[in-house]
């Protein structure tokens, strides 16, 4: 496995762990996050089915002899998953909110993206071809770095509901809530224009940690019972180790592009 990648990718498999249990502890979706309708024919069944991919993918990406089938299987759990928020895109597409909820899972994707062309030992004769290897990972980055900004931007628009998140012990809240919406703006930027991609992804990845640290995991500690801080602290490890992979899988790709200038010189 590709050593660079491997603790990056160990921290995402447990978020799809932690998903997954929680996924097979209430028989549910993962709220808003997976927006499954509750009209759906056997909805339970499914969210049972969705928890068990969740748990036995993350599980597989542990293990060098699963990790091809676990990335090739996780591609398109998550392009679905992303897919989940495409209906809201079309019904409302001047509602900051909508772009702030596809961004969201669509930095998912990217990283799972990146987990696929690193991983899935797709051959050069698939038609998946293009989505795997160097050209993967650098279409995933563009995704990530794109989504990221309607994030950073969510942070402006919704002011108000980003300082009531932020502990009030913290200093300057309102301050904090614009710098860190401008911070993932420019982190998003930056990777989309390949301006110092890797610091720029590892950067998101950190503000997005102390975000699950400071806000999650002390919620989860006044209120230990109840379903949403359990969730949203998962679905933001998820969200800051999907980060954490972008910023490795770049890394990788730009350490393996000089290793072959230099074998041609």
């Amino acid at each position: 496995m590709n050593r660079q990648l491997q603790p990056a990718l160990t921290a995402f498999a447990l978020g799809l762990i932690g998903l997954g249990v929680l996924a097979l502890i209430y028989g549910d979706f993962a709220l808003v996050w997976q927006p499954v309708p509750m009209s759906l024919p056997s909805r339970s069944a499914f969210a049972y089915g969705s928890g068990l991919l969740m748990l036995f993918g993350g599980i597989g990406l542990l293990f060098r002899v699963s990790s091809t089938w676990s990335a090739r299987i996780l591609f398109p759990y998550l392009f679905l998953w992303m897919l989940l928020k495409v209906p809201a895109l079309l019904v409302a597409p001047k509602l900051e909110a909508v772009w702030l909820g596809f961004g969201e899972i669509a930095v998912l994707f990217a990283a799972g993206w990146i987990v696929f062309a690193t991983f899935a030992e797709v051959s050069s004769a698939s038609i998946l071809s293009f989505l795997s290897g160097e050209k993967g990972t650098r279409m995933a980055a563009i995704l990530f770095g794109i989504s990221l900004i309607p994030i950073g931007l969510s942070h402006i628009f919704y002011t108000k509901q980003t300082v009531d998140l932020i502990p009030t012990w913290i200093p300057s809240r309102t301050a904090l809530a614009y710098l860190t919406g401008v911070g993932q703006i420019i982190c998003g930027a930056a990777v989309l224009f390949s301006i110092v991609p890797c610091v720029a992804a590892a950067v998101e990845a950190g503000m997005v940690s102390l975000f699950a640290m400071f806000v999650w995991l002390p919620a989860i500690l006044a209120s230990p019972k109840t379903r949403l801080p359990w969730t949203a602290f998962f679905i933001t490890w998820f969200f800051a180790s999907s980060a954490w992979v972008v910023s490795r899988g770049i890394s990788s790709d730009v350490e393996a592009n000089n290793i072959g200038k230099n074998k041609r010189r």
